[in-house]
């Protein structure tokens, strides 16, 4: 995969619709300018989850974005979704890799070098690696340091992304700290004008260098 495509990397949350639907939210984040897609649905069912799942993948399709499924690589194959986003807890690199293919965009969570370490040697194409900052979005995410960011990017040769509690107003902190773009999720569909916040950080990611 391409590091640009981690610039500004939207991560889904339902909770925040305002009124409308996820797909129509998701289309705002890409004229926007988002540059990946992460669908996250914990509590749908299957059925729904991939028809979700097809819609959205044909609306970043248009937009020559890549279209990432949160933790289920079945749902990933089955809507042609361009990969999947592991935790540490989810199935590992190497089986999904394995299920997916050479291709398709694998992504892993890391906090520390040696994790960060261990899913490249699997073949994780990206780390995502935090919560840099408090988040509300994920209850049990702990803080990493900014010193513990640049470790953690310095361990690898794959492109990372900084993930937790990512706002315009701290984003620009970040600089300098080895990071190929960042993923937020309240920062964008938390807002009632999702397409202007996708730009306002494009615009803040523009002065840190990304």
């Amino acid at each position: 995969m391409k590091k640009e495509s981690l610039r500004l990397y939207a991560v889904t949350d339902r909770g925040w619709l305002h009124g409308r639907t996820l797909y129509e939210q998701v289309e705002e984040a890409l004229r926007g300018g988002v540059t990946m897609v992460q669908l996250r649905e914990k509590h749908r069912p299957e059925s729904e989850f991939l028809a979700e799942a097809v819609r959205i993948k044909a609306l970043c399709a248009s937009y020559g974005v890549p279209l990432i499924v949160n933790d289920n690589v079945e749902i990933a194959i089955r809507a042609g979704a361009d990969g999947v986003h592991l935790g540490q807890k989810d199935m590992d690199v190497r089986t999904a890799r394995r299920m997916l293919g050479p291709d398709k965009i694998i992504g892993a969570s890391a906090r520390t070098k040696e994790q960060a370490q261990l899913v490249q040697a699997l073949g994780a194409d990206y780390i995502g690696v935090g919560a840099v900052f408090a988040t509300g979005t994920k209850q049990d995410a702990q803080v990493i340091s900014f010193e513990r960011l640049r470790e953690v990017c310095g361990a690898v040769t794959i492109p990372a992304a900084a993930i937790g509690g990512i706002t315009a107003e701290n984003v620009e902190s970040l600089a300098d700290s080895g990071i190929s773009g960042v993923a937020v999720v309240s920062a964008l569909f938390a807002k009632k004008d999702v397409q202007k916040a996708a730009q306002d950080l494009i615009e803040k990611l523009e002065r840190i260098g990304l």
